[in-house]
């Protein structure tokens, strides 16, 4: 679709010149107007610019910027003045005009002028349409649970969108965490600034210092210009850190020097940098035992923890692991470009029943994995890697008279583990009953099933 270009003039002349050049020349759509009532009552066009005079009858060409960027603060105004005074030009780029031209215009400037206005302002679009696009990636109605548990998270997350308190996010390699911490930034105040991640496991100790703070040309070897670290490009944003488990000892102390004086010097360096940087740590390690072994500072524990989210892994909330799967059918239905409709029964039952120690992440890659070498328009148990169809035996013990055959042999804990299974499944989840056709107290009951990772569903 061509450009658009409203040229705003009262005298007939200069406008039938301007529209020669920038139509019959230069091929753009024009609207032409001849006072600033008539132009502001058209903006609903949506032009890509605007030639606009300052001297117009009634309101004159200031006011008319003025209210232009009110409706659209990225659109280009360009003004065209006969007074040619330094004076004019200033206050019309102070009021956010991207050019000024002097009359009688010159139209060999003028041109590149409109090509880069018009260029500018369709890259600020692009980047507006980037950033609505990945606020809404991470909206919460695009993180996909329909558990229980995944609700209470959402609700804790709900509670801090909009403060700067230091989130501590722990949960198993592959349950989401990193998707939460997006979830918080482009869900809170901060959402318009830098989301800036850094894994602190995957970049070698001796480099993560300046990946954090930067360095001064010349501080170490191979520091051969200045470098930005990501506390001074996330700022006014969010760093996320993930991993933050495995910082050494000398990090830790710089990460709670910048936490609590939010300043910092980069390596080599002497100036103290101001940030304004809102911190979300991530972890799959008990950082409380790791503080407790002397491997992690009690003081940064504290700060980074002052609001902790956990993340239960997939095996804890099996309300999502069909919803997971679909989803992830329906993704790479359209990235591969199939049509499969779905899981036969059995292979429903096996994705249902396994562990998936790998959380979301491994069943991202399963289901890709299936649907590629499947070859009917459902994947079936052959589609299913062979850990999983082998999960179908070891894992679902049975309680029958062939329990204990002559050379079968079952650990005693998968004996307590089943029997408790067993127990609220007979009971249709009461635990009060279970407990008592089990003989043990209700207190042991709850523990056990919470060393066994037991759903409780529950109703009393």
């Amino acid at each position: 679709m061509n450009k658009l270009i409203f040229i705003v003039d009262d005298e007939l002349a200069i406008s039938k010149l301007l529209s020669y050049w920038v139509k019959e020349k230069w091929k753009y759509d024009i609207e032409v107007f001849s006072n600033g009532e008539d132009v502001l009552r058209r903006l609903n066009a949506k032009p890509d610019l605007i030639l606009l005079d300052i001297m117009l009858p009634g309101m004159n060409g200031i006011d008319i910027l003025k209210r232009a960027k009110q409706f659209d603060e990225n659109l280009p105004v360009i003004i065209l003045s006969a007074q040619g005074s330094i004076e004019v030009a200033v206050e019309a780029l102070k009021f956010g005009a991207f050019d000024y031209f002097p009359k009688p215009i010159d139209t060999q400037r003028l041109e590149p002028a409109i090509k880069n206005a018009i260029k500018s302002y369709d890259l600020t679009k692009e980047i507006e349409n980037l950033r609505d696009n990945v606020k809404k990636e991470y909206s919460f109605d695009n993180i996909i649970s329909a558990d229980g548990r995944m609700q209470d998270v959402f609700k804790l997350v709900s509670k801090i969108l909009n403060n700067d308190i230091t989130v501590l996010i722990h949960g198993e390699s592959g349950t989401g965490k990193e998707l939460i911490a997006r979830a918080i930034h482009y869900n809170g105040k901060r959402k318009d600034n830098p989301f800036i991640v850094v894994n602190c496991a995957s970049i070698p100790r001796e480099l993560l210092e300046s990946e954090l703070f930067g360095h001064e040309r010349g501080s170490f070897t191979g520091a051969h210009q200045r470098k930005l670290g990501k506390f001074e490009i996330a700022n006014g944003g969010t760093l996320f850190l993930d991993e933050v488990g495995e910082l050494e000892m000398l990090l830790q102390a710089k990460l709670l020097r910048v936490i609590q004086e939010r300043e910092f010097e980069r390596v080599g360096g002497t100036e103290l940098i101001k940030t304004d940087v809102r911190i979300l740590s991530a972890t799959n390690r008990d950082l409380k035992k790791a503080v407790d072994e002397k491997n992690f500072r009690e003081d940064l524990f504290y700060r980074l923890n002052s609001f902790p989210i956990n993340i239960p892994p997939l095996r804890q909330r099996r309300g999502d692991i069909l919803v997971l799967a679909q989803h992830f059918l329906d993704t790479f239905n359209k990235k591969l470009g199939k049509s499969i409709k779905g899981f036969s029964k059995k292979a429903i039952k096996l994705i249902y029943e396994y562990s998936w120690p790998g959380n979301i992440r491994e069943m991202e890659n399963t289901v890709e994995r299936c649907m590629i070498i499947a070859e009917k328009d459902i994947i079936d148990v052959d589609d299913l890697p062979q850990h999983i169809k082998a999960s179908e035996s070891s894992d679902s013990v049975e309680l029958n008279g062939a329990l204990f055959g002559d050379d079968n042999i079952i650990p005693f804990e998968k004996l307590k583990e089943e029997s408790i299974r067993h127990a609220l499944k007979v009971t249709n989840g009461n635990i009060v009953e279970a407990a008592k056709k089990l003989q043990l107290g209700r207190a042991t009951i709850y523990r056990l099933m919470e060393r066994y990772k037991i759903e409780n569903n529950s109703k009393e």
